[in-house]
């Protein structure tokens, strides 16, 4: 039979939409025959109103893919092309969790950062190790289009304790960038191409380009102030020391934020969550208002409304290489995948985040050296606790958790990193079953 199968995890996410929109725009070069949206009992509801608002999608546009809801995986997977995962074990509750206890101990709480992208890593890798075990019965050839988060963290885990090449690690963070860049230039998007390499969330602009001109100190003479102009929903824009923003000679990402001015984010951190919550309990508001609107039957595209949340442009990434794979593109973006060599900085084996020429065969990674010095050592840290992170979920080994969430930056000391852990690990005790195995 023509035509591609799609399956989406986590098909009752409020980012469902975008992705049909990206399948729709794309059909005639990118001919999805039937797209599979799975989720689990607890997400039924979501699923049956995204679903609807994809089916009314699909029929404004007039184009044949075939919409699917189901709770069931296995019969999702059977025979797929492509499958993107976009899940979050535990829901938004659990998000709440890992923002708000940190902050107890005067520790960021962020959702994929610091002990919060810890404990959403040790939450959700032992399930993306389960679907990688259906798929290799049910989808052998397969691509697995990963953007649930920690996105680096998850990648690296599958590259390491699976037997699945075939996945790539997807983050809306470069697109943010891309589009920051253009405005911050006064320029249209399609003329800015950035040398992308780091982590995910992790990652910098190593050059910055504008007709293929060479543009980084410009731009970078426009980051200082109060506000940078390049950042996400999700993180406050605090703008960069003229100094320092100049001496790093570079372009961060917003996420940098954490490391580089932690006191102030984590200062604004308490604040707000005193006011309005923490991030994920404003998320949660967002989030009922957009399934209000979804549930309208009247409404029949993506509403622009979407847009407020910090993984905005997520699908459109997602359907770019899902495109650039299917028709051999072998355009260039930014991925995490295994790193064979292209960060010099980074062992070969390792998940990173770098421009890559996409092609059927899979990405393949863009050497660019050596990371500069002065984001070497922190970069390499990133990569240190991921690593210890990814054997922490798939054994369920305390010792390896307490130890990832010492050596990760944000957390100033090993009795502050147990006392945090602890914390966390009663508080979702029901989504870690690997660390409370029964004594036999």
């Amino acid at each position: 039979m023509s035509g591609i199968k799609i399956v989406t995890i986590g098909g009752g996410s409020s980012y469902t939409p975008e992705l049909v929109e990206g399948f729709i725009k794309r059909y005639y070069e990118l001919p999805v025959r039937e797209l599979w949206l799975v989720d689990i009992p607890a997400g039924q509801k979501k699923l049956e109103i995204v679903g609807a608002l994809a089916k009314r999608m699909v029929e404004k546009a007039g184009v044949p893919i075939e919409i699917h809801l189901t709770l069931d995986r296995r019969k999702a997977l059977e025979g797929a092309d492509f499958v993107t995962t976009q899940i979050r074990v535990g829901l938004l509750d659990a998000r709440i969790k890992d923002e708000k206890i940190p902050l107890k101990y005067g520790v960021i709480g962020q959702e994929t950062n610091g002990p919060g992208g810890l404990f959403k890593g040790l939450r959700t890798i032992p399930v993306i190790m389960d679907i990688c075990r259906d798929m290799e019965e049910l989808c052998p050839d397969a691509w697995l289009i990963n953007f649930t988060n920690p996105a680096g963290m998850v990648t690296e885990a599958v590259l390491r304790h699976t037997n699945r090449k075939k996945v790539i690690g997807l983050c809306n963070v470069p697109i943010g960038m891309k589009m920051g860049v253009a405005s911050v230039m006064g320029v249209d998007e399609s003329r800015v191409h950035i040398d992308f390499a780091g982590l995910n969330h992790m990652v910098f602009g190593l050059g910055v380009y504008v007709d293929g001109e060479n543009v980084t100190s410009q731009l970078i003479d426009k980051l200082s102030g109060e506000q940078s102009g390049i950042t996400m929903n999700n993180i406050l824009d605090l703008g960069w020391d003229k100094d320092f923003i100049k001496a790093l000679g570079i372009l961060p990402c917003p996420y940098h934020r954490y490391y580089y001015q932690t006191r102030t984010m984590l200062e604004h951190e308490l604040e707000e969550a005193q006011k309005t919550g923490t991030r994920a309990e404003v998320v949660k508001k967002v989030e009922e208002e957009l399934f209000e609107l979804y549930k309208d039957p009247d409404l029949s595209i993506k509403p622009p409304q979407l847009e407020k949340r910090g993984g905005a442009y997520y699908s459109e990434a997602a359907c770019n290489l899902i495109y650039s794979i299917y028709n051999d593109k072998r355009d260039i973006q930014p991925v995490n995948v295994r790193n064979n060599g292209a960060i010099a900085s980074i062992p070969d084996d390792s998940a990173v985040e770098v421009n890559c020429v996409i092609t059927r065969e899979g990405p393949i990674p863009l050497a660019v050296g050596d990371l500069p010095v002065p984001v070497r050592g922190l970069v390499q840290q990133i990569k240190s606790f991921e690593r210890v992170a990814a054997e922490a979920a798939v054994t369920g080994d305390y010792l390896q958790a307490l130890l990832a969430m010492t050596i990760n930056p944000l957390v100033s000391t090993d009795a502050i990193a147990k006392k945090i852990l602890d914390e966390m690990l009663e508080a979702h005790k029901d989504y870690l079953p690997q660390f409370f195995k029964p004594v036999s």
